[in-house]
């Protein structure tokens, strides 16, 4: 299997070099980005992913709707279409750029740009990125917030999502 290669950047996605997977999920702190997609319905719910058992960070926890890192030498644009279509089968949804930020856990340090869209579907759930996905209300992700039901970080974000809700 192609070993992958992510940039690392600066806070303001500047690249800088680039590292492996492995190397930037060890613990190293090498900064790296990422992309995220929040998709609501025309009711304001948000769809989520149930992440694979066999995701290395988080597995089995339910997170953003599209996430994913961004390639060496590719766009952030390109990033966010690629992963959309690689992990949902979404195309032709047009994303809103919200917000960039620097989250760290236990393992990684990341710039996460994050967008936002208005998307119905037709959603193909690719069974070896996701384990399910479905649109939650808003007061069910509320309810759950605290409970081991979702990624820190997808909490984290939720809580910086609050101005754009419907």
């Amino acid at each position: 299997m192609k070993q992958e290669i992510f940039p690392l950047v600066d806070e303001n996605m500047n690249v800088v070099g680039s590292a492996t997977r492995q190397e930037c999920h060890s613990g190293s702190m090498l900064l790296h980005a990422v992309v995220h997609l929040h998709i609501f319905n025309a009711n304001g719910d948000l769809f989520l992913q149930k992440r694979s058992m066999n995701k290395d960070i988080q597995p089995g926890k339910w997170d953003t709707a599209v996430g994913g890192h961004i390639d060496l030498g590719e766009s952030v644009e390109d990033a966010l279409a690629r992963e959309a279509r690689e992990e949902l089968g979404a195309v032709g949804f047009k994303p809103d750029f919200l917000f960039r930020y620097v989250f760290q856990s236990s393992v990684e340090r990341e710039v996460v740009n994050t967008f936002r869209t208005v998307f119905e579907g037709p959603f193909q759930i690719d069974p070896v990125e996701l384990d399910d996905a479905r649109f939650w209300p808003i007061p069910e992700i509320e309810a759950n917030l605290g409970k081991g039901v979702f990624t820190p970080n997808f909490e984290q974000e939720f809580e910086r999502l609050r101005p754009y809700f419907n």
